[in-house]
C-alpha cells in the first residue's frame, strides 16, 4: 500500500541532481526568451517543487489518466527554475502507476529523452533501490569535455572550426535551398517545399490548454503492411496520420483542396552520443489528404518521402545543423514576430517517429508496460503526432490545442480504422486476420 509513497521518499532523499536536470537558464524572463539558451547549475534546486505526487480516483482508467496528463501538460514551466517536472501518478487500474515527465525542448529532444529513460530503467526485474531519473549521470562519450576541462583557447578553436565548416558548406547549402525553391515552382517533381501546405484548421493561433490522446499497435502489423506495399514503416505512419486527418477534416466540412504537409524531425545525433540537448534536422513531406483513394494516397506519400530523403542525403552531416536553421528560420521568425498562426504555415503538422527500447524494462521491480510521447505545439501548429516504439509495439501520442481541435481524440480512433482498411487492401485476402478485419470494417460501414 505504501509502495509509491516510499519510492517517492527515496527519490527525494537523493539530493545528487545530475545534468541536465540541475541546469537552469542563466537569463530568465524576457531576456532568456530572446537569446539562445545559456545554462548554469541551480545550487538551490527544490525537489519538492519539481517532483509531485498525484492520484486518480480508484480505479483510474486510461481515459482519466489522459485527462490528468492533458491538464498537467497545459501548465507552463517556471523559467526561473530548472525546466522540468516529474509527476508520480497512482490509482491506475490493475495495480499500475504512471510517471509523467515534462522537460523543455531546449534541454532535450526525443532521441536523447528515450536514451536518458533507458539509462534510468533496468532490464532486471529484481533490481531495487534504483536511482531517480534526475540522479542518473550520462555516459561520457569519446572526446566530450566537462565544464572544468573547458578553456578559452578550446572555445576559440571550436569557433574557428565552426566558421571554417560554414565556409566550406556554403555551396552545398545553396544547392539545397535552390532545390527547395525549384520544387516550389515545379511541385510535380515530388519534393515538398516549405509553405506548400494550405492554411487549415490546424494552423491558427493556439491557447494554453492541451488535449492528449493515445493509440498503440503491434509493430508487426505495420511492418507487414509496409512490406506488402513496398513502403517503409514511416510511410505507413504518415499514411495513418494523413488518412485520419482527412476524415477528421471532412467531417468538419473543412478539408483543403491542396494536400496537408508534415514536418518530420530527423535525428542527426551520432549513435554513440549519450548526451542531451537537441540535435535534429527536418524534412517536409506531403500527406496526400486531397487524394480520396487510399492506395493512391499511400503512393503519393511514398513518392514524397523518397524525394525528401534524397534531398537530405545530398547534404553532408556537418552541414545539417546549418541547413536546419535555414529551413526552419521562417518558422522561427513567425513565432518570434507574433505572426505564427496568422499566415501560411511552413508545414501543417509535425509527425515524428522515435525508436525506443526493444527489451522489457523495469523500475523498482515494476514492469514498464507502455511509453507514450507527449510533445509540444505552437502558434500555427495546433497538433503534434509523435510515435515511440517499445518491445514490439508502436505507441502514438496526439498532443493538440484544446480550443482549436475539439474532439481531437477521434484522430486516435481514425488511425486504427485506417490501418484496418489498409490491411484489407494491401494484404492477401485468405488470411484469418483479413477475414476478421473484413467483418469489423463491414460492421463499421453498416453503422
Amino acid at each position: 500500500e505504501t509502495f509509491l509513497r516510499d519510492m517517492l521518499a527515496r527519490m527525494k532523499a537523493d539530493a545528487d541532481v545530475a545534468p541536465p536536470w540541475c541546469y537552469k537558464l542563466a537569463f530568465s524572463g524576457f531576456l532568456g526568451r530572446l537569446v539562445a539558451p545559456s545554462w548554469k547549475v541551480d545550487k538551490k534546486l527544490d525537489l519538492d517543487y519539481h517532483v509531485r505526487h498525484s492520484a486518480l480516483p480508484r480505479p483510474g482508467s486510461e481515459r482519466e489518466l489522459g485527462i490528468l496528463v492533458s491538464r498537467l501538460h497545459s501548465n507552463p514551466l517556471d523559467f526561473s527554475r530548472p525546466l522540468w517536472e516529474c509527476h508520480i501518478i497512482e490509482g491506475l487500474e490493475n495495480n499500475r502507476f504512471a510517471l509523467y515527465t515534462k522537460m523543455h525542448h531546449s534541454m532535450i529532444d526525443g532521441i536523447s529523452g528515450v536514451r536518458l529513460m533507458q539509462r534510468v530503467l533496468s532490464k532486471d526485474p529484481g533490481e531495487i533501490n534504483m536511482l531517480p531519473p534526475w540522479s542518473v549521470r550520462p555516459k561520457r562519450t569519446r572526446g566530450s569535455k566537462t565544464d572544468s576541462e573547458a578553456s578559452i583557447s578550446a572555445a576559440l578553436s571550436q569557433a574557428m572550426e565552426a566558421l571554417r565548416i560554414q565556409a566550406d558548406m556554403a555551396p552545398r547549402l545553396w544547392d539545397a535551398m535552390n532545390r527547395l525553391i525549384q520544387s516550389a515552382r515545379h511541385p510535380e517533381e515530388g519534393l515538398t517545399a516549405p509553405f506548400a501546405g494550405p492554411v487549415s484548421a490546424l494552423n491558427h493561433r493556439v491557447t494554453g490548454q492541451r488535449r492528449f490522446a493515445t493509440q498503440h499497435y503491434q509493430l508487426e502489423r505495420i511492418k507487414k503492411v509496409a512490406q506488402a506495399s513496398n513502403g517503409s514503416l514511416n510511410d505507413i505512419v504518415l499514411y495513418l496520420c494523413g488518412t485520419a486527418l482527412r476524415r477528421f477534416l471532412v467531417e468538419q466540412d473543412n478539408l483543403p483542396d491542396t494536400p496537408l504537409t508534415a514536418g518530420i524531425p530527423v535525428n542527426i545525433r551520432p549513435s554513440d552520443d549519450q548526451g542531451t540537448g537537441t540535435q535534429i534536422s527536418f524534412m517536409i513531406a506531403s500527406l496526400a489528404t486531397d487524394e480520396a483513394d487510399p492506395l493512391s494516397r499511400l503512393k503519393n506519400i511514398k513518392h514524397s518521402t523518397r524525394r525528401a530523403k534524397q534531398h537530405l542525403q545530398k547534404l553532408p552531416r556537418k552541414a545539417l545543423t546549418q541547413y536546419t536553421m535555414l529551413l526552419m528560420s521562417p518558422y522561427i521568425l513567425q513565432l518570434m514576430s507574433g505572426l505564427g498562426g496568422r499566415m501560411r504555415p511552413v508545414f501543417n503538422v509535425t509527425i515524428s517517429n522515435v525508436p525506443g527500447p526493444e527489451e522489457t524494462l523495469y523500475y523498482e521491480g515494476a514492469r514498464l508496460e507502455a511509453m507514450y510521447p507527449v510533445s509540444l505545439i505552437a502558434h500555427g501548429g495546433a497538433l503534434n503526432i509523435t510515435c515511440l516504439s517499445y518491445t514490439g509495439s508502436l505507441n502514438f501520442g496526439f498532443t493538440g490545442c484544446r480550443d482549436t481541435l475539439p474532439s481531437m481524440q477521434k484522430l486516435a480512433v481514425y488511425t486504427g480504422e485506417a490501418l484496418d482498411e489498409l490491411e484489407m487492401l494491401a494484404l492477401p485476402p485468405d488470411t484469418a486476420t483479413q477475414k476478421s478485419v473484413r467483418r469489423k470494417v463491414a460492421a463499421s460501414n453498416k453503422k
